[in-house]
Order: C-alpha cells, then structure tokens, then sequence
C-alpha cells in the first residue's frame, strides 16, 4: 500500500525524469550517429584531422602578425621584418586502399600574404613601409593507414601508421631548389632528409620497426638544421626557419639560416646554409619549417614570391 501510494505521490516526477533521460539519450545516440564517419573514406580523413603531429604543421607555416602599411613599388627596398600570413583554401585526401594498408596523399593549398616591414632610405633607423605580395603555395604529404579491424564502424578499422615530411611552394616556376636538409639532434643523432615525401615517420609503435621514429628533444634543448639547395642567384637567399608554435599560434620563433658556402656549378650557385634553435619547454608535437626565397623577393618590392617549403615534425618531452 504505501509502494502505490508512492507511485502516486511521484507519478509526475518519474515521468519528467524518464522523458527527459529518453530526449537526451536519443540526442547522444544522434550525436553518435552524425559523428561516425560512413565510409572508409570518411574514417581516414577524419582520423588524419585528429592527429596531433599533423596538426602542428599549420601553426609553424602561417606567421601572422605583421602590421598592415601602404607600400610603394618598383623600388629597392631594405627589410627590417619579413613574415607571411597563410590562409588554408583548399584539402584534398586522395586514398589508394590496397588489401589491408591505405595510401593517402594529403594536398592542401594555401592562400598568402607576404609581409615586407621595410625602409626606403638605407640611412633610416626606422621601417617606413609595409609591402604586402600575394602568393599561392601547394604542400604535399604522403600518410598510411593499417586496417586492423573488420568492425560496421569504419573508423575503428583503420589506423594512422606512418605519415612522411611535408614539402612544397608556390606553383611559380622556381629559380631557388632545396635538395637537401640534415637535421642534428641533441642526442648525437642525424636526420638526412632528400626528399620529404619520400621520408616517412611512424605514428604507431606497433609499426615502428617499418618507418623511422619521429624526433623526441628534450625541452630547453638545441638543434642544429643545415641546407643545401641550388639558386639562380649569386647573392643571398633568404632562407628562414619557423618552428615551436603550439595550435593557438603561440610561442612561434623564427630565425634567418647563414650562409656556410656558395659554389657556382656553371648554371647557378651551389649552396649551404645552417642554423641552430633552441626548443621550449612545453610538451607536444611542433613543426620546424624552412622556408627558402631568392634574395630579390624581399629586396625588390616587385618582386614576385617564389618559395619552396619543407617541414620536419618534433616532439618536445619535459
């Protein structure tokens, strides 16, 4: 008796309780439903997008933060600051699944902004323009995928294996070509990189006896890069290395390579550039770019960009 008079008394309450643990159950099983990629296809994009290491490329090859001036043309100029600011426009993961493994080849296209903070006069002691070039950049990576799972949710079934370096640059014919980075770690060891895209880390250590580890540095700790590329031009390139910023964009460094060595091979200059960086101390994955120019686009403001771009990722232990 006192069981129904219960009931009774609580007969309201139960059922706005079970209404509303219906309405959000079936939201999170909606939710659930949108959320889980229907192909296979679908699955290894996603789970592309979820990686940490690759998506600590985009905050290292965009440098925003340069002020917006009105600049001239047609005139020698003398920088101060050079930057770019890189707007992504275009994603394309083309998949090759062969049996149990996955070949993808991630192209993505960048619309930017080259930022000249420059002066005039060489006798100044303060910048007096900003010249801003437009510019297209493709870069290119290849990834892998394993199946490991026949299951009726694709993305269970895959997994990112191993991933290779980045590269690329504007679409404009190239009169600077980087043909070879070495990497020198703290730990004594060397990467010797020729072609990024061919150069491939794992991303799963169940696989790691197939591909290369991917760097681990200490935090505080130096590295060294050195260059190697062929240019049109005897004068300096302008070869820059952008590295340590986290997704927000924050704690990026840049530095500018010296030139170690320049050889004329009898069509153009052979040349060695090196620098070193020191890593910060927060925890994660970070992408080192080189970025390499001839000297003339950041010396003639009419100069158009040409650029070409390879990356190296790293992971700061504390």
């Amino acid at each position: 008796m006192k069981g129904t008079n219960f009931v009774k008394k609580n007969l309201l309450p139960l059922l706005i309780l079970a209404l509303i643990s219906f309405f959000f159950g079936c939201q999170e099983e909606s939710s659930l439903e949108t959320s889980e990629p229907k192909t296979e296809k679908e699955a290894m994009i996603q789970i592309a997008d979820e990686d940490s290491l690759l998506a600590s490329f985009e905050p290292n090859y965009n440098e925003d933060g340069v002020m917006d001036i009105i600049g001239k043309v047609n005139t020698p100029i003398y920088p101060v600051r050079v930057g770019q600011k890189m707007r992504l426009v275009n994603r394309v993961l083309d998949i090759n699944i062969q049996g149990d493994t996955a070949y993808g080849v991630l192209t993505k296209t960048f619309e930017g902004t080259l930022f000249i903070l420059a002066k005039y006069d060489s006798t100044s002691t303060e910048p007096d323009t900003l010249i801003q070039k437009p510019f297209t950049s493709t870069i290119t990576r290849n990834l892998v995928f394993i199946k490991i799972a026949n299951t009726e949710f694709p993305k269970r079934n895959w997994v990112l294996a191993a991933v290779s370096l980045p590269e690329g640059g504007t679409n404009t014919p190239q009169s600077i070509d980087i043909t070879k980075m070495t990497v020198f770690l703290p730990n004594g060891d060397t990467l010797v990189i020729n072609s990024p895209n061919d150069y491939y880390l794992h991303r799963r250590w169940g696989f790691w006896w197939r591909w290369k580890n991917f760097p681990v540095v200490p935090g505080n700790s130096q590295l060294t890069i050195r260059v190697e590329l062929t240019s049109a031009y005897e004068q300096d390139d302008f070869v820059t290395l952008t590295f340590g910023a986290d997704a927000r964009g924050l704690h990026r460094a840049k530095k500018r390579f010296v030139l170690v060595s320049s050889t004329f091979n009898g069509t153009g200059y052979d040349k060695v550039y090196e620098q070193s960086f020191q890593t910060h101390q927060y925890r994660g994955f970070f992408h080192a770019i080189l970025n390499a120019m001839p000297g003339q686009v950041v010396l003639d403001d009419s100069a158009p960009v040409e650029q070409e771009s390879w990356g190296v990722p790293y992971f700061v232990r504390p």
